[in-house]
């Protein structure tokens, strides 16, 4: 027989990471590993049926009609590959990968029971999706669309929609991963997609889904490495539903697995999660442990993971206050990223990277009071973050580097250091605004692609349900039930996702509506206060001058912090006001006294309110009626409840009133105040469609004198 023929063994699962392919180096002979891989001739792609694969361990199976094979092995048992038609292959086990033989120049004569082209073309289009998945989400769901459009079997489309799950989850749309792996599960069950099931029930936040899906799978049915998954993900469920005892307990059963069957890999992670439970538990002996265990199990392997751990570590280090320990750790894991920049890329949204573990030591220092060495790691995180364009890392160095300086008494450096934080975070925000864009572009992609899937699949059902009912007497009358039925799922599954779409299009709207109407507000107070001090220091007054700017400025702070939150606690709303009113009076005190007052049974930390929604109130008291009011006025702040679950704020003063100031204003002055006013409104409005009327406010005049002062009265609801 003339046969020439070579083979090329291809990793179809080239997306695994770098950190991945280590992982799997680790594993012992001993671990049992599912390796899957198909046999087809290169320049065809037909499918070779029938081949015989044997493992050197015993283990025996042949590739089905598509040329597709699974069989258990160990690291380094030897695959033998065998068939009539070409000469015998042998190859080393490494990893858990996939393998691929492709057969060149094969005699076609001897073939037997190849399969049609429909199956070459779904194997082309499965594992260019494969290929595709971490590196371009729209082109590989596009070729799992494609080998959808073929006509196959439901253990094919089983496949296909278990890769499109995974597809989902790494780019992190885990509705659709759900759905994903229910369509795969419905064509065949298996535990690779029940695990994957689980677990995007959990990212999605569904975490009692989780469990009933952790509770269905017969564990008997598993390998020995899907059991150190099924208890690591069943650990990971019940961390978040606060089960701590049980989530250890999950862990630790996994941890007895994969010490048995030695699987390297999991020792070290089951290791790291059981000490985080017992850190979330309170019990930081036990916790500080198994951290020294996953310290020591991680230092083993690859460099990416040793410097993952010692993250981890030191973030706990920090909570405890263990400042010196977390400053060692995160110095060793800075050495272990500038190796691992050497080799590869790591994004900025990684923990792994040189901008935040320097700003994490430098924040230590802080929390030390060590101004001194805090700021050259501040420095070094603001020179890091600048070379990989990190906005975010230099913004958060940026503000503590100018705490630094001023608590060191170095104000010029520290005031420096405050105005490049607000270029920043201007910089920030047209960055932020950018990345909106483009994840609204990728999720209506996203959608389109899925649509175009939703639609193969029922065309391809309505195309069954055709040919099956041409056996059946009433042919035409179910041939047109089924094409409804197919029509309406069509058109609610596009319905669906077009809602979806809308509802995270207004959601992104409104969230840069508020931070645009934050971003005005907040200037203009500002502003103000530094008019304030500008007039201490042409008095000549320096005293007081220093003085004011030093409360300004931890006003200032509090401010900065809140800036980008919805919603803050009503504590600290109050402790933001009376900082705030202490500096108007402080610049008016011979124009108004000022008092707050707070019922002893409200619970301040219960009720969440806008920040900066109460300041203009007070602002517009005292600059607009007490200002102008010829006796001294009083400016009061009480806080009452009216209901189990809703307060009342009032702001009232004694002023000249809303009608008499306002005949008083200049007319760039009304154009300022009705601007300002409008925002407030619109804030209110936005925040109560976001978040179902929690905020009401009503303006009044407060008494029935010349001065008829104003009376603002503040309607808040408990979440």
């Amino acid at each position: 027989m003339r046969t020439l023929l070579t083979f090329i063994i291809v990793i179809a699962c080239c997306t695994l990471s770098f950190s991945q392919n280590k992982y799997e180096d680790n594993y012992k002979p001993e671990a049992l590993l599912n390796i899957r891989g198909s046999v087809y001739d290169k320049k065809t792609r037909e499918p070779y049926k029938d081949v015989e694969v044997l493992i050197n361990g015993g283990k025996y199976t042949t590739t089905d009609f598509d040329g597709r094979f699974t069989i258990k092995a160990k690291i380094g048992d030897e695959v033998i590959v065998s068939h009539k038609d070409f000469e015998t292959i042998y190859y080393t086990i490494r990893s858990n990968e996939r393998i691929t033989i492709e057969v060149v120049e094969a005699d076609k004569s001897t073939r037997q029971n190849k399969l049609s082209s429909n199956f070459r073309q779904f194997n082309k289009m499965i594992d260019s999706a494969d290929t595709y998945l971490k590196k371009d989400a729209e082109k590989s769901i596009k070729f799992i669309g494609d080998a959808l459009n073929v006509d196959i079997n439901s253990s094919q489309s089983a496949e296909a929609h278990e890769l499109l799950g995974d597809i989902y989850m790494y780019w992190k749309q885990f509705d659709l991963a759900i759905s994903a792996y229910k369509i795969s599960l419905q064509n065949q069950d298996t535990s690779s997609a029940n695990l994957k099931l689980a677990k995007a029930y959990l990212k999605n936040g569904e975490p009692n889904e989780s469990i009933s899906t952790y509770n269905s799978i017969n564990l008997s049915n598993l390998s020995n490495y899907e059991k150190t998954t099924y208890y690591e993900g069943l650990g990971d469920t019940k961390l978040e539903l606060k089960k701590f005892s049980e989530a250890i307990k999950a862990y630790e059963e996994g941890l007895k697995v994969a010490k048995e069957h030695l699987i390297a890999p999991k020792v070290t992670d089951l290791n790291s999660k059981i000490a985080e439970g017992y850190s979330i538990q309170g019990n930081k002996a036990e916790a500080k442990n198994y951290y020294t265990n996953s310290l020591n199990l991680a230092s083993g392997e690859n460099k990416k993971r040793a410097v993952q751990e010692q993250v981890k570590v030191a973030e706990f280090n920090n909570l405890n206050r263990d400042y010196e320990s977390e400053i060692v750790l995160r110095k060793e894991a800075i050495e272990g990223i500038e190796d691992i920049e050497s080799d590869s890329i790591i994004p900025n949204e990684s923990a792994l990277t040189l901008q935040k573990q320097n700003y994490k030591i430098g924040n230590a220092y802080l929390l030390q009071n060590d101004w001194a060495n805090a700021i050259p790691y501040f420095e070094k995180s603001i020179e890091e973050a600048d070379k990989k364009g990190d906005l975010e890392v230099k913004k958060d160095a940026t503000r503590r580097v100018s705490e630094a300086y001023y608590n060191l008494g170095d104000e010029e450096k520290g005031r420096a250091a405050i105005d490049e934080f607000k270029n920043v975070v201007d910089a920030l925000y047209a960055k932020k605004s950018q990345e909106i864009s483009q994840a609204a572009r990728f999720s209506r992609n996203m959608v389109e692609q899925q649509n175009r899937i939703t639609s193969l699949e029922s065309d391809r059902a309505l195309s069954q349900s055709k040919y099956a009912l041409t056996t059946e007497r009433n042919k035409r009358q179910q041939l047109i039930i089924y094409s409804l039925i197919g029509g309406l799922i069509l058109l609610l599954v596009t319905a669906y996702f077009m809602f979806k779409y809308i509802k995270q299009q207004r959601l992104a709207n409104n969230l840069l509506a508020l931070k645009s109407l934050r971003s005005q507000m907040n200037p203009h107070f500002i502003f103000n206060a530094l008019n304030s001090v500008n007039s201490f220091i042409a008095t000549n007054d320096e005293r007081t001058a220093n003085k004011y700017l030093s409360d300004f400025s931890q006003l200032m702070r509090s401010v900065l912090e809140n800036s980008e939150e919805d919603f803050i606690s009503l504590k600290k709303e109050i402790e933001l006001l009376q900082l705030y009113t202490k500096l108007e009076h402080f610049r008016f005190q011979d124009k108004f006294d000022y008092s707050i007052e707070v019922d002893e049974t409200i619970d301040t930390e219960d009720f969440q309110i806008p920040p900066m929604l109460l300041q203009p109130y007070i602002e517009n008291a005292v600059w607009h009626g007490l200002r102008y009011k010829i006796e001294k006025g009083h400016l009061k702040i009480s806080i009452a409840p009216k209901s189990k679950d809703e307060i009342t704020i009032t702001i009232t003063d004694d002023g000249i009133g809303r009608e008499r100031s306002k005949a008083l204003k200049t007319s760039h002055q009304k154009k300022q105040n009705s601007k300002g006013m409008n925002n407030i409104k619109k804030r209110v409005a936005i925040l109560n469609e976001m978040y179902k009327d929690k905020v009401d406010v009503f303006i009044e005049d407060f008494q029935q004198l010349d001065d008829v002062g104003t009376k603002v009265i503040v309607t808040l609801k408990k979440d």
